[in-house]
């Protein structure tokens, strides 16, 4: 009567069942938790895989990309190469020197004295133009020496004649 009453030993039995089925929940869970976390690490990998294989593919499409371009313009090199031959190259560069060498004969044609300049001889002015400087030296070395430059006498403006004032509005 007391066991139906109070039901204690059905209690300890249920209770150390429950102990077991929550260990037994908390080692599936902990399975399940490795499990997931090998997934996941998994999944990672193949993340980092695919964009290892985007970046190459990437790489690939820009190479193939530049190997075109330089295709393209390898073959236009070709085609100007091909309107444009070395005889066409050598006329153009004597035409350009031709016409640089008469530019050259018409400056030079330009810059001859022409009228009386043409007739006066470079040597002999040269030899008349130190001859006047060395005239021109000795008058210097022969005039006395004076002991101090004569200082200008400077007129207030207010009284400057009237003529100097005329003849500075004329120059401007």
């Amino acid at each position: 009567m007391f066991t139906r009453i109070f039901g204690k030993p059905k209690q300890e039995t249920n209770a150390l069942a429950t102990l077991d089925k929550l260990n037994e929940t908390l080692e599936m869970l902990e399975k399940k938790e490795k499990v997931l976390l090998k997934k996941a690490t998994a999944e990672v990998e193949k993340a980092k895989e695919f964009t290892r294989a985007k970046n190459k593919r990437e790489g690939a499409k820009a190479t193939t990309e530049t190997v075109d371009a330089l295709r393209t313009g390898a073959a236009a090199m070709k085609a100007m190469q091909k309107a444009t031959n070395i005889d066409d190259v050598d006329k153009t560069m004597d035409e350009i020197n031709e016409q640089t060498e008469n530019m050259k004969q018409i400056q030079e044609a330009l810059s001859a004295p022409i009228g009386a300049a043409a007739d006066f001889d470079e040597d002999e002015l040269e030899a008349e133009l130190e001859e006047l400087e060395g005239a021109e030296l000795e008058e210097q070395l022969l005039q006395p020496a004076t002991t101090a430059p004569a200082a200008q006498v400077q007129v207030p403006a207010g009284k400057q004649p009237r003529w100097h004032f005329n003849k500075l509005s004329a120059q401007l």
